[in-house]
């Protein structure tokens, strides 16, 4: 039975846009749905299901921040925002709000699929350890099922998210250099990104409730890495 191909939702209000992006997906084979507005974007998702979410940040009726932070509100799919070219500011707050990764105008198929497939990679690749449950304080990883408490409270963490954590936890004790993290949750072509991986640790140190000053679980050792206690 051949492999079923990833289903992947474009949003653009850009009607040009939207076919040219839909084309190139088609011609590196994945399947694509399609939206033209941020209310048709949130219908098509909850019908379709897709597997990401390839969505634009300037649209009038609501624009793709606010479309990513709906769709968090309920699931954890990956989204790759499409950017203007060099507009950190966009890139920043979109990481801030749940994205998992961007993409900036102009872009070629192969770059595009590259983003595509890169995100879709973290999401369905396994870590494979000896323990099932890693604890460090009040933090629990439950790596089978994915999931994490802390306080007995479990948090929404995005694909992205809960791979910095399990990475940094199943080396625990070890420092984790910039680079072999970004290499192992973004890919090698991500290495050097450093701007990419702070915003990122940031967000995930919020959720987690660390004070990046005094942190309880992800320590940072000044132009070194990060680093994780090993459980007692």
């Amino acid at each position: 039975m051949p492999k079923r191909k990833a289903l992947i939702l474009v949003v653009d209000d850009d009607i040009r846009m939207l076919r040219m992006m839909k084309r190139m997906l088609e011609l590196e084979d994945f399947e694509v749905c399609t939206a033209n507005c941020g209310e048709a974007a949130l219908k098509t998702f909850e019908k379709e299901t897709p597997a990401l979410v390839l969505l634009d940040i300037m649209m009038p009726d609501m624009d793709g921040y606010m479309v990513c932070q709906r769709i968090r509100e309920f699931s954890q799919v990956p989204i790759i925002m499409v950017t203007a070219r060099g507009d950190d500011k966009e890139k920043v707050e979109g990481l801030n709000i749940g994205a998992d990764d961007y993409v900036t105008k102009p872009f070629s198929a192969s770059e595009l699929a590259a983003r595509v497939r890169a995100v879709l990679r973290r999401v369905n690749s396994q870590e494979i350890t000896q323990d099932a449950v890693f604890r460090c304080g009040d933090m629990v990883i439950d790596y089978a099922s994915r999931r994490v408490m802390v306080n007995n409270h479990e948090l929404k963490l995005t694909s992205t998210e809960y791979k910095m954590l399990s990475y940094i936890s199943l080396n625990a004790g070890r420092v984790v250099t910039p680079d072999q993290l970004l290499n192992k949750v973004w890919g090698e072509e991500y290495v050097g990104a450093a701007h990419l991986l702070q915003v990122n640790i940031a967000r995930l140190r919020k959720k987690l409730g660390d004070n990046a000053k005094e942190p309880n679980y992800i320590q940072t050792r000044p132009g070194i890495g990060y680093i994780m206690s090993k459980p007692s």
